[in-house]
C-alpha cells in the first residue's frame, strides 16, 4: 500500500497527539496545582489582591492556587518564566502596564514581546494614580496648577518614583498637552517621592492612590485629579483629569493582566477568563478592591484586552520617544 501524503499527515497528527500532555485539555483541565507567578514583591497591592482571588479560583477549579512571587528585572523574570514554561495553563502570571505596555519601548534589548508571546486571560483592576501638590501652595484645581506652573516655568519640581515608570510618564504627558514646565525629581520607591511632597521639598506629583490616601486624608496633601476615566470611590470628592481639564477619554492608569503563554489551548484560556469574570464582579470582592486602592475593571474578552493593550503601547510608547527614553534600559 502507498504511503500517501495524506497518510504522513494523519501519522503527524498521531505523534502530536501522543506528545500532548493530556491534562492541557480544557474537559481535564486542572488536574494539579496551578502557579500564578506575581512580577511585584509580597505585600504590595498588586500581590495582595492575587491572593485574595487565587483562593476563590482555587475553589472554582478544585486545585490549589500557589502564588509565586518574582519581582526581578522590573517584570522580565516573571514574563520569562511564562515565556519558557509550558503552553498548558498551569503558569500564569500578572503583570502591570509598565511591563506590558511601556517598557516594551524603553528597552534596549527586549527579552519578550507581550502581544506575540503571551495570551491575556483576564484585564481586572485599573490602578489609579493622583494628582497631588503640597498644600501650601494657592492652587485648589488643575486649571489653577498650570496657570501657576506656567507663571513660574522653570521654578517648579515634580516627584515621580523613577524614570520611565507610569507616574513620571503621565507628569511628562500633562506637561506635553498643556504646555507647562516642570523639572522631574526622580526617586527610588513611591513612598519617599510621595513624603518629599507633603514636606514641601517638591511641588507636586503623580502618586499610587493606595500610597498617597493616607496623607491625604490628613491634610498633609492636596489631591486636585485622579488620572482614572471614572471617580475612584476612596476620593470622591477629587475629579477625574478628563473631567478636571475639559478633556474627554483622558486618562493615564496602570492596570493589571493575568497572562498565559502565547500557545495555551483556547478553551483553556476561555474557561480562565470567564471563572475571573465571574469572581471579580462579586460585591465582596469589589469591595477588597477598592479597599486596596485600586478600581475594578469588568474585563473583556481576550480579542479586547489585546487591543487595549495595543492602544496602550502605542500611546506610552510614542511619549518615550519623544522623551528620548527608547533603548534607554
Amino acid at each position: 500500500m502507498p504511503f500517501t501524503r495524506s497518510r504522513v499527515f494523519v501519522f503527524a497528527l498521531g505523534l502530536f497527539a501522543c506528545n500532548v500532555d493530556p491534562s492541557a485539555r480544557a474537559e481535564n483541565y486542572p488536574t494539579r496545582p496551578i502557579t500564578i507567578v506575581v512580577s511585584l514583591a509580597a505585600g504590595t497591592g498588586m500581590d495582595t489582591l492575587v491572593r485574595i482571588y487565587g483562593e476563590q479560583l482555587s475553589q472554582a477549579l478544585g486545585q490549589p492556587v500557589v502564588i509565586e512571587n518574582k519581582p526581578g528585572g522590573a517584570g522580565v523574570v516573571a514574563g520569562e518564566t511564562i515565556a519558557k514554561g509550558k503552553p498548558d495553563g498551569y503558569t500564569l502570571a500578572v503583570a502591570t502596564s509598565a511591563v506590558m505596555a511601556i517598557r516594551p519601548t524603553l528597552f534596549k534589548v527586549r527579552p519578550f514581546e507581550p502581544l506575540a508571546d503571551f495570551v491575556p486571560i483576564s484585564h481586572y483592576v485599573k490602578s489609579p494614580f493622583v494628582f497631588i501638590v503640597d498644600p501650601s501652595l494657592p492652587v485648589r484645581t488643575v486649571p489653577e496648577f498650570i496657570n501657576y506652573a506656567k507663571e513660574r516655568r522653570g521654578q517648579l519640581s515634580y516627584s515621580s518614583s523613577g524614570i520611565g515608570g507610569a507616574p513620571h510618564l503621565t507628569a511628562e504627558l500633562l506637561k506635553q498637552k498643556f504646555g507647562f514646565d516642570m523639572a522631574h525629581v526622580p526617586y527610588r520607591n513611591s513612598p519617599q517621592s510621595i513624603a518629599d511632597v507633603a514636606a514641601g521639598h517638591v511641588a507636586a506629583s503623580i502618586a499610587e492612590a493606595g500610597a498617597s490616601l493616607p496623607l491625604i486624608k490628613d491634610g498633609k496633601l492636596r489631591a486636585l485629579a485622579v488620572t482614572s476615566a471614572t471617580r475612584f470611590p476612596m476620593l470622591p470628592d477629587v475629579p477625574p483629569l478628563a473631567e478636571a481639564v475639559g478633556v474627554p477619554d483622558l486618562e493615564a492608569v496602570s492596570w493589571h493582566v493575568i497572562f498565559a503563554r502565547h500557545d495555551t489551548p483556547r478553551d483553556i484560556v476561555n474557561r480562565l477568563n470567564g471563572e475571573m469574570k465571574r469572581i471579580m464582579a462579586t460585591p465582596e470582592m469589589r469591595q477588597k478592591i477598592l479597599n486596596i486602592g485600586l478600581i475594578p475593571h469588568e474585563s473583556p474578552s481576550v480579542e479586547g484586552i489585546q487591543s487595549y493593550i495595543r492602544a496602550e503601547t502605542e500611546k506610552w510608547g510614542t511619549l518615550v520617544r519623544q522623551l528620548g527614553l527608547e533603548g534607554s534600559q
